[in-house]
């Protein structure tokens, strides 16, 4: 038959290509094509390439004992653990698996003592995160057993009691974020077994080498694209780590806002301060400017509205995706030449040739080039482009309803919606345009509606079922004198529920709180239309402009940070559940965060400007984005 003259003409591929040496690529192979019987043979093999195929696992029982050298790149490899067959790999190439995670990445590590290679890369810093999560498993491990056997009592350590402390173990001892779980559950699983199998006496924690940390590149000057958002600010010339933590505590201005405050002011302690986008991995580079943060939204958790502690951040060449709780840096996208302005976080649903859905995180990274990067975070690589416009976008948003709907706001002074589709069975996107928005200055920021740095804020009409590809903008919001002045800059615009609008610009003072329902109400013929303002908050005077904010609306709070370092917190639950009557005069904030200033080889970083402040919806975590290639993470206490 067909089927069989097929496989025949496979295994011929798969005999020759051994007697050849170890060239494996490209030849359709399946998990099962893989004989342990033919592959032990090759007692003294080091080097093995499986890349460009199909493979879902690897057998465990391959027996290569000598293998130094494993590319099984462009696979659909859904777990690791079977790496553990070869002690002695030295380079590993797993690039363009999209269904391996952070998890895998560290599970390498563990697995593999002498690895130094991972996708081309050093291995060292992965291995130093595993090493960390290890180490503080360990510990609380042996606090949950000491915990355990206390409540349990003497003369009861049965095998039952034994199952059960290794299932409490992996139910209860958590540590690290949602993304790293996986992991977690699974080293603690071992741990906890290792411990009863030692009767409690000793625990040991992964034997892994210490891997020379990779030297930090010289930092050379050299010509670079300047920014087009704010390219006369002045860098510090402070030199700086890669991690600074050394701060006190954060200073605070501001308490309960007067007798509507509906919670008393946010206990939030300075956590993290990282340096991760730095250019050439340059320990001085104080210059690179960071501008925008998104959490990712905690899609397991079944509602969209909820997020994680997992945050993508943007500036220079280089997206980050960093967790909150430890401050490590899961992953790095970088760009040469790049200057990341905007990230947007979805998740799509995808079909497996072999019939499994998979839930992916897709983030949309643009900038300086006008290209979208659409990155599979959990895999770690670039899934897609789109040459969206010719000029910088300036920021994008997914749409809240059609998770494959993407806009892109440009420097050319239009919008685009595009539709990413989900990616074909080389995990690719082609990307449809169905809509283009013009507008009469550059778009700043995405918001439902988008705002106009000249006029106020527009909106159009987005319905698809419409003839028209290319549309005008349908209504223009003015602001009136007192509240935000005609003709000034709009650069900061968030909902804070689905009714309620907040705006602002530099050089006013305020922080305009309107009404989109009461405002659209108002509309006539003209396109023109006053915003009905229901009240404003007090916020610095500067003119210095792009200082984002950001919402929290299951909190009723309103943030933004200043030139100064410092984070703007408001509480505007009273105003959301009722408006005063008239306007009166500016709301003070509930709480000003003063820059901590960390220290940086021994000198405080002593003034930056913070261009974005995001929270989770929970508010337990709060991400400040500086332009001093500073990022700053608050917790909750």
């Amino acid at each position: 038959t067909d089927t069989g003259a097929r496989a025949s003409a496979r295994e011929r591929g798969l005999s020759t290509s051994i007697r050849m040496g170890t060239v494996l690529s490209r030849l359709n192979l399946l998990s099962e094509h893989l004989d342990p019987k033919l592959l032990s043979r090759l007692k003294q093999l080091q080097e093995l390439d499986l890349s460009y195929n199909l493979l879902e696992a690897l057998p465990p029982n391959l027996g290569l004992p000598h293998l130094r050298i494993l590319r099984c790149a462009n696979n659909q490899l859904g777990d690791v653990t079977a790496l553990s067959q070869f002690p002695q790999l030295e380079e590993l190439s797993l690039e363009g698996n999209p269904f391996l995670t952070v998890n895998d990445n560290l599970k390498v590590s563990f697995l593999l003592p002498k690895l130094r290679k991972v996708n081309g890369k050093d291995a060292s810093s992965t291995c130093a995160q595993m090493e960390n999560l290890n180490r503080e498993l360990t510990n609380r491990v042996t606090a949950h057993w000491e915990k355990f056997m206390a409540a349990l009592g003497p003369g009861k350590e049965t095998k039952k009691a034994q199952a059960d402390f290794v299932k409490s173990a992996v139910r209860d001892v958590s540590y690290g974020p949602d993304s790293l779980r996986e992991f977690t559950q699974w080293r603690v699983r071992m741990i906890s077994e290792e411990l009863v199998a030692s009767g409690g006496t000793q625990v040991h924690e992964a034997d892994v080498p210490k891997r020379p940390q990779e030297t930090t590149a010289t930092y050379k000057p050299r010509a670079r694209l300047v920014s087009l958002k704010r390219p006369d600010d002045v860098p510090l010339n402070l030199p700086s780590t890669k991690r600074a933590c050394n701060s006190p505590s954060a200073q605070m201005e501001g308490g309960p806002s007067g007798p509507h405050s509906t919670q008393p002011a946010l206990q939030l302690e300075p956590l993290h301060f990282l340096q991760c986008h730095s250019r050439n991995n340059s320990p001085q580079d104080l210059k690179t400017q960071l501008w925008a943060c998104a959490f990712e939204p905690a899609w397991e958790e079944g509602h969209s509205g909820a997020t994680s502690q997992t945050v993508a951040t943007c500036g220079g060449e280089a997206v980050c995706v960093i967790d909150c709780q430890t401050g490590i840096v899961l992953h790095k996208y970088k760009a040469p030449g790049e200057e990341f302005f905007s990230v947007a976080w979805t998740a799509l649903t995808v079909v497996t040739q072999a019939g499994h859905k998979k839930r992916w995180s897709v983030l949309a990274a643009a900038g300086l080039r006008g290209l979208v990067r659409l990155l599979h975070v959990r895999a770690g690589f670039c899934c897609g482009v789109i040459r969206a416009h010719k000029k910088a976008i300036a920021t994008l948003c997914f749409s809240p309803i059609h998770e494959t709907h993407l806009f892109t706001a440009s420097y050319d002074k239009r919008i685009i919606l595009w539709d990413i589709g989900v990616p074909n069975r080389d995990y690719e996107f082609q990307a449809s345009q169905l809509l283009t928005l013009d507008s009469t200055s550059i778009p700043l920021r995405l918001c439902p509606v988008a705002p106009c740095p000249d006029g106020g804020c527009c909106c159009w009409d987005l319905q698809l079922d419409q003839p028209q590809k290319r549309r005008v903008c349908k209504v223009e919001f003015v602001f009136s004198a007192g509240s935000q002045a005609p003709g000034r800059r709009v650069d900061g615009l968030a909902f804070v529920n689905e009714d309620v609008v907040a705006s602002k610009g530099s050089g006013l003072g305020t922080i305009c709180l309107w009404s989109w329902s009461q405002t659209w109400a108002g509309r006539g013929s003209q396109p023109p239309v006053a915003v009905v303002v229901l009240a404003q908050l007090q916020w610095s005077s500067t003119e210095l402009a792009y200082f984002s904010l950001s919402a929290c609306p299951e909190k009723g709070v309103v943030l933004c940070g200043d030139e100064e370092g410092s984070v703007w917190i408001y509480d505007v639950g009273h105003i959301l559940k009722q408006p005063p009557p008239q306007l009166a005069a500016p709301q003070a904030p509930m709480q000003i965060l003063k820059w901590p200033q960390p220290l940086a080889l021994g000198q405080p970083v002593t003034k930056t400007m913070v261009n974005t402040v995001v929270a989770n919806s929970a508010l337990t975590y709060l991400t400040a984005l500086t332009d001093s290639n500073i990022i700053a993470v608050w917790r909750r206490c």
